[in-house]
């Protein structure tokens, strides 16, 4: 609504098209106290004009507005606002809120001392409890989608939870196979035997994949200061330990640091350098390098290799849940780590992406916002600044 236009409110004209006024308005000396309210003010208080007149303003304010609405006024007289333009909480006759939009003015004589105000206010209690239904409606579709998809992962994790224990036997009773009776299968059965070994052993690793993909997305975050450059480490001396044979020249910058929930980010951590360590395999002089910088601006991670590399033009499919740029024999796996990578960086609302080029090597990069304050804000009601 427009600020309210500054009449002399002894104006006849004034006073007749406030008469006429199908929105409420009122006269306000400046003790706060109502001089004189039109008919319309009348029907959406519930009080006579008789009832009002005289009285205190603020006896009609919601009690948890009424100091917003006397510094709001106060700011408006002194002349720190032009004019007051916001929802504000009053009390109805019969005990109810009443929401109404509220526009105040004040009138000012020749020599800008204030004179009165001038309110206009416009019942919008019926949008409010229209806004309050569809929250609530909102919500409740919110909460059971939550459930539903809270049962979906309960079952989807009872699932893979009976499924480990038979891949284990497989994976197990043909080992032993493998070892007792390898000799006496010809060239075709230990072909056979190797496939269901290789079979089970991805499962387990498709399993495991899928299990990093739900906690990524799931776990509640935990932020505080990470020490990027030490989980690094980590991940590459897990990685050599796994490997003790490989010679690779790993380098990582010192200092790099973020903030994030831990756990999290060694996780997406893994996923890179796994993907580095995995794709480097087969390099006479394989290196990994990790490095990166911070500001005020947030975080900057790369993770730099010299392995396969791959072709930019398929870079859409690099992050989407089971797409390999790279079949089993080039090093390629179950198509989950990236995913699970970027699910976390988007939870960190941060942005992971990737450079590289075949036979060359791979850059991946990750960026993280620095941290404000805006999660922590509690936001302003709409009386901040209403009389």
């Amino acid at each position: 609504m427009p600020p309210v236009p500054v009449h002399q409110p002894g104006d006849d004209y004034f006073r007749l098209a406030m008469a006429a006024s199908g929105i409420g308005m009122a006269i306000v000396d400046m003790d706060r106290r109502w001089v004189e309210v039109n008919p319309a003010f009348e029907r959406m208080f519930g009080y006579s004009a008789e009832e009002l007149v005289g009285r205190a303003a603020a006896d009609f304010t919601h009690p948890d507005d009424v100091e917003r609405s006397r510094q709001a006024l106060d700011d408006l007289v002194a002349g720190r606002i032009e004019f007051i333009d916001a929802p504000k909480r009053y009390l109805h006759r019969d005990g109810r809120t009443l929401w109404a939009h509220a526009n105040v003015a004040v009138v000012r004589d020749a020599a800008g001392a204030p004179l009165q105000l001038l309110v206009q206010v416009r019942d919008i209690s019926a949008e409010r409890e229209a806004e309050a239904v569809l929250r609530a409606n909102v919500d409740a579709r919110a909460d059971a989608a939550d459930a539903s998809e809270r049962q979906l992962q309960m079952f989807a994790d009872s699932v893979a939870h009976d499924l480990r224990a038979p891949l284990r036997s497989i994976e197990s009773f043909s080992g032993l196979l493998a070892k007792r009776a390898g000799e006496q299968l010809d060239e075709t059965g230990r072909d056979y035997l190797e496939r269901i070994r290789n079979a089970a052993s991805r499962m387990s690793s498709l399993l495991a994949a899928l299990a990093d993909l739900s906690h990524a997305t799931r776990t509640e975050l935990k932020p505080g200061p990470v020490d990027l450059s030490l989980l690094a480490d980590w991940v590459l001396a897990e990685l050599q330990e796994a490997e003790p044979e490989r010679t690779v020249r790993m380098q990582v910058q010192p200092g790099l640091v973020a903030h994030g929930d831990e756990r999290l980010l060694k996780l997406l951590l893994g996923q890179l350098l796994h993907n580095a360590w995995k794709f480097t395999r087969g390099r006479g002089e394989a290196t990994i390098e990790v490095g990166g910088d911070s500001d005020a601006r947030g975080s900057r991670l790369y993770v730099r290799d010299n392995g396969s590399g791959f072709d930019m033009r398929y870079a859409h499919k690099l992050f989407q849940p089971f797409q390999r740029l790279h079949g089993p024999d080039e090093g390629g796996g179950h198509g989950l780590g990236l995913a699970v990578a970027q699910r976390i960086a988007e939870r960190h609302r941060g942005y992971l992406r990737a450079e590289s080029e075949p036979d060359v090597g791979s850059t991946f990069h990750l960026d993280l916002p620095a941290v404000d304050g805006s999660s922590t804000r509690t936001e302003s009601t709409a009386t901040d600044t209403v009389p």
